[in-house]
């Protein structure tokens, strides 16, 4: 009689510490190793709509599948760690991370429909993956001095500023790149977004049809509800979670939410009984 393999059990709560956790160092070399890899993922989808590159094409694309299979199996390994992978998938960055690989798969189906706009979209989707960071800019705390406060809030708002500019920049081009050969690329568009959003307004690129200019409007009020944020407030809220039992990455087993107390036992979101906090 063939005995139980107990090794799964102890290696899928392994797996399941590194990639959904941050305080270990194997959960950090992780992490640092992920962002990397989106940060250059979303490097080369930009890099793939600027004409100058167009002899790159095929090269950027096939480096775009190697990172598009490297996220399949982070998600597959994701889903197969945690006890209740259905919660996650439905669960936000559950998406998130679909919607990162999803655009170049169903893309592939779609042979010599590139000039088709919904394959365009498809394409510019891949973009969205950059919304992963989000995860790892939640883990952020402000610690100890008031130095270090005000240096980990100014990373952060300048991270989600470009997240920003780069989200409105990806759907700009597909707004207007078929209409209009100013935003010829993403990274153009971008130029464009951070000009808009920061009201610096130089007026070398404008959108040209009514949705361009209806989400140039809605930018531009963003712009300014952004540099009106009281540092006060923002202050005020970080010292708020400041202190040793502040949210942090350790995540619920069976549905792989993170942010709970270092006290909790029952996850805030499942109601799955947490084990001992384990930061060794």
């Amino acid at each position: 009689m063939a005995k139980p393999n107990t090794d799964t059990p102890a290696l899928r709560e392994r797996v399941r510490k590194i990639i959904h956790e941050a305080d270990t160092p194997a959960g950090k070399a992780f992490d640092v190793t992920l962002i990397i890899a989106i940060l250059a993922s979303v490097g080369v989808v930009m890099l793939i709509t600027v004409p100058g590159l167009a002899p790159w094409k095929d090269t950027l694309n096939g480096i775009e599948w190697g990172f598009t299979i490297l996220f399949t199996i982070e998600y597959a390994l994701r889903l197969w760690s945690v006890e209740s992978p259905k919660k996650y998938a439905r669960s936000f960055f559950g998406v998130i991370d679909l919607v990162a690989i999803l655009p170049t798969y169903i893309s592939a189906l779609f042979p010599g429909a590139e000039y088709l706009l919904v394959v365009r979209a498809l394409r510019v989707l891949r973009i969205f993956r950059i919304l992963k960071l989000i995860e790892y800019v939640r883990g952020a705390r402000v610690i100890m001095r008031a130095l270090s406060q005000s240096h980990a809030k100014v990373t952060v708002f300048l991270l989600a500023v470009v997240i920003l500019v780069t989200i409105i920049g990806a759907v700009m081009y597909l707004v207007e790149g078929q209409h209009n050969d100013r935003f010829e690329s993403i990274p153009k568009s971008i130029y464009w977004a951070i000009v808009t959003l920061t009201t610096v307004g130089y007026g070398d690129i404008t959108p040209s049809t009514a949705l361009g200019q209806f989400l140039a409007a809605i930018v531009m009020i963003m712009g300014y509800s952004i540099i009106a944020v009281p540092t006060g407030i923002v202050a005020g809220e970080i010292a708020k979670v400041d202190g040793p039992n502040a949210p942090n990455t350790r995540s619920c087993p069976n549905c792989g939410v993170e942010g709970h107390r270092l006290d909790a036992n029952f996850c805030h979101s499942c109601a799955h009984e947490l084990k001992p906090a384990d930061l060794e």
